[in-house]
């Protein structure tokens, strides 16, 4: 065991210090003053649920510095039984952007609701938020000038939680900044894996020439991902990663800890549909780490394993971790959560094992419905 974990953890020290080493030559995108915008985007927001909070990313988008002409809303409605598309309704003419409200008939899910978006949408861009998230407002522009600069089939963009008022709240910041990060570094390395649907960008000519969903459409999850790869595979090196303060969305933590396993069991229960053997290899890669790590922990408790190897080995792992997210949370402007690492990484290799191994069910709830496999 000792020697496979040591193995482990030098292949893992070497991923994340390429993925730093991305990371922090990824060149910030700055809008030059005479930018003109020309591109027409169309924003589609599938929601479920969302009354409460879909008024204020609707609002965030009336604030934006792009042009009002050259963008519209389409706000895509699976099933909700609150007030959601209530709320929406009474927006319809307070805001200077065309904005619609599409619903669902017979099909659920937001891969059905994000199709019939694309389907309805008539920009060359399509932008996807989630109806509880807040942009910025130079959001559109940032994702319009480096989709005209970089000619990117398929833009990945930042997503930081906020506001972060407890320590459970603050310990998901900082572990879903490391996401985010290794998502973005990887893109940046050409070998795309993780991504947000917090906030895309792609053309929409892209989702018909590498045939939608087609292929996972059963899967519940992975409307992002799946087709990120997609994408990657039939044009190489036109993923991007827009490392940008200004593109960064604001989404909310989960409060509850059965809500934050929920969604993270939602997240890992793709990982095995994967088709890229690299991407598999790395979630193997973190799995096979973190489990040694647990195992580790019970024989200590046993008394069959060293507690000092124990030790050693979770202090490399912290000294990887802590460079790559010092560097991710420093442009986030969250270098005062560092302190976070700590009882983050005592908390994440237990979490990492029990998340995988339950989500290899696929089953799990998510917003009042049961997702089966």
């Amino acid at each position: 065991m000792q020697m496979l974990l040591w193995s482990l953890l030098f292949t893992y020290g070497w991923v994340m210090l390429r993925r730093l080493w991305a990371w922090e030559h990824m060149e910030p995108v700055n809008i030059p003053p005479d930018y003109l915008p020309e591109t027409k985007i169309s924003v589609i927001i599938p929601i479920r649920n969302e009354g409460p909070q879909i008024a204020q990313l609707l609002q965030d988008l009336n604030a934006q510095t792009y042009p009002p002409h050259l963008f519209e809303v389409l706000v895509i409605n699976d099933h909700s039984d609150d007030d959601s598309l209530a709320v929406v309704n009474s927006l319809l003419h307070q805001v200077a952007y065309p904005l619609r409200c599409l619903s669902l008939a017979e099909q659920t899910g937001k891969k059905a609701a994000v199709a019939l978006g694309v389907t309805a949408a008539t920009g060359e861009l399509l932008a996807f938020t989630d109806g509880d998230c807040r942009v910025q407002p130079a959001w559109l522009a940032c994702l319009a000038y480096y989709y005209t600069s970089q000619q990117a089939k398929f833009i990945s963009g930042p997503v930081l939680y906020e506001p972060t008022p407890t320590l459970f709240e603050k310990i998901q910041l900082v572990e879903f900044a490391s996401l985010i990060g290794t998502g973005g570094s990887s893109i940046a390395l050409g070998q795309p894996n993780m991504c947000n649907g917090a906030n895309l960008a792609y053309p929409k000519s892209v989702f018909a020439e590498v045939n939608g969903f087609s292929g996972n459409e059963h899967l519940p999850s992975g409307d992002d991902e799946f087709l990120m790869h997609k994408v990657h595979q039939r044009y190489p090196g036109s993923v991007c990663f827009i490392k940008a303060a200004g593109a960064t969305v604001f989404t909310r933590a989960r409060p509850t800890l059965a809500e934050f396993f929920a969604q993270r069991v939602r997240w890992a229960s793709k990982w095995s549909a994967y088709q890229s053997w690299r991407v598999k290899l790395l979630a193997l890669l973190v799995f096979g780490v973190n489990f040694l790590l647990f195992l580790g922990m019970i024989l200590v408790v046993a008394g069959k394993f060293s507690v000092g190897l124990l030790v050693v080995a979770l202090t490399i792992k912290i000294m990887i971790d802590f460079s790559f997210l010092k560097a991710v949370l420093r442009f986030f402007n969250k270098l005062n959560y560092l302190y976070i690492i700590i009882p983050l990484q005592i908390i994440y290799v237990p979490y990492v094992v029990i998340t995988a191994l339950v989500a290899l069910r696929g089953s799990y709830s998510w917003k009042g419905r049961k997702i089966k496999p």
